[in-house]
């Protein structure tokens, strides 16, 4: 039999490269039906949080906005959900005990973040064809941002109930201080950080900036369950990571395809689970402080407009400020790919020695 911590290995980073390339693979299927049915918006343009148009925004980006499909997202949710059908189903043969062993799929560690990542990603994908070929009072231009929020509370209602009542969830893990015990407090914390870090991706918007930032969250995240000895949570999470990571392949400049909701709605929400079920919340925006960066900028920018009637940031997010100041959208991106691999690094320190 082989020894368990090399299965585990392989497992881990054997299914995150097998993700990778079948993601690979599949990207010329997908590019071929999101140009073929000319995914894209229709109308170049943005509405700034605080109303009206978002001028410098629209200066920047405008030409870029038609042209370019969105729903690139489908292909990393759309791969994971594959890669964990495929081992499912290899587990089912009576003589694969090694099979059975690469199944990743577990009620206690990755059905929530899977049922998770599906679901929100379906909900970011009717969003996504709202903005494309919406119409009339409801649908025109896609989902208001009250209508977004609302889903998030759902969403983070139903998995608080989950953690809580299923799960029995009570404490919040401080690293060197121990298990916080929160009481029924721990469903408002739950649906707060679901909706910060579904805030967080406001950091979309240029070529390959969301796509290495969750990249990096993700692959942390795979560590930390890693030594966690929760190696079924650690395999979806760098399942996901190389299905991120093939996304990116081909979203650096020129992008092939972006995003879209159906990404970023699925993986913020499903970051905030996995985060969670590591026991390891309180390290998330270090994790993903590229995410916090974002959108922090876009509050403090909303709040001085607001109270003080002048602007912090030339435009926010913070990293379309650094494009208004004149940096190349790639030296903008590589440098928040930097920040976040670091970021990404200290959390998982943080996080292992503080236990």
């Amino acid at each position: 039999m082989a020894n368990p911590l090399i299965l585990n290995v392989f497992k881990v980073l054997g299914l995150a490269s097998l993700s990778f390339f079948l993601a690979l693979a599949l990207t010329p299927i997908l590019t071929h039906y999101l140009y073929k049915y000319r995914l894209w918006k229709k109308v170049a343009g943005k509405q700034a949080l605080a109303g009206g148009e978002a001028t410098v925004f629209n200066q920047l980006h405008k030409d870029r906005e038609t042209g370019t499909p969105r729903m690139g997202g489908i292909l990393i949710w759309g791969t994971t959900l594959l890669v964990a059908l495929i081992f499912l189903f290899l587990a089912s043969y009576p003589d694969g005990a090694t099979l059975k062993k690469l199944n990743f799929f577990s009620r206690s560690q990755t059905w929530i973040p899977l049922f998770t990542l599906i679901s929100a990603s379906l909900l970011g994908l009717v969003d996504d064809i709202a903005q494309i070929w919406g119409t009339g009072k409801y649908f025109a231009g896609g989902m208001t941002l009250a209508k977004r929020l609302f889903v998030i509370i759902l969403i983070g209602l139903v998995g608080a109930y989950w953690f809580y009542f299923k799960l029995e969830f009570h404490t919040i893990y401080i690293p060197g201080q121990g298990a916080w015990e929160v009481g029924m407090w721990y469903i408002p914390i739950f649906i707060l950080v679901m909706i910060a870090t579904f805030s967080g991706g406001v950091i979309d918007g240029i070529d390959g900036l969301a796509g290495g930032v969750l990249a990096s969250a993700f692959a942390a995240y795979a560590g930390i369950a890693f030594f966690q000895n929760q190696i079924d949570l650690a395999t979806f999470s760098s399942v996901v990571a190389g299905a991120i990571l093939a996304f990116l392949w081909f979203n650096i400049p020129p992008a092939r395809f972006y995003m879209g909701e159906t990404g970023m709605l699925g993986l913020a929400t499903t970051l905030a689970v996995v985060a969670f079920l590591t026991d390891s919340v309180a390290v998330l925006p270090i994790i993903a402080f590229p995410l916090v960066l974002a959108a922090g900028s876009d509050i403090i920018q909303l709040i001085s407009r607001r109270f003080f009637g002048r602007k912090v940031f030339r435009i926010a997010p913070i990293q379309h400020h650094f494009e208004a100041l004149g940096w190349p959208p790639y030296k903008v991106t590589m440098r928040f790919w930097i920040i976040s691999i670091i970021a990404s690094i200290m959390g998982m320190v943080i996080t292992l020695v503080g236990r």
